[in-house]
């Protein structure tokens, strides 16, 4: 599956992401300030030093994880049915 391979911090709490098949875009994730473990984002200084994991997550400190998958559906605007293939199998049959 899709792994993030490249992230940079851009203003408005948003990461410039590159993924391992070339796409690349901008996930915003203003939305999560706040909201139980992404209060830490509250100083906008603690969401600038994150890295970018092995497995093509994105992660700050041992707080938080962000899956490259969600990170991926956020840049595309893609829904997991079309990037996990057997979802449309499970609900072609639903």
């Amino acid at each position: 599956m899709r792994k993030a391979v490249k992230a940079t911090a851009l203003d408005g709490y948003r990461l410039d992401l590159v993924f391992d098949d070339g796409v690349r875009g901008t996930a915003n994730l203003a939305g999560l300030v706040g909201k139980g473990v992404f209060a830490m984002w509250n100083d906008y200084e603690a969401f600038k030093p994150f890295r970018v994991g092995p497995s093509g997550e994105v992660s700050w400190g041992d707080v938080v994880d962000l899956c490259p998958h969600s990170l991926y559906l956020r840049v595309t605007g893609k829904q997991p049915k079309d990037i996990f293939p057997e979802l449309r199998r499970t609900s072609a049959h639903a």
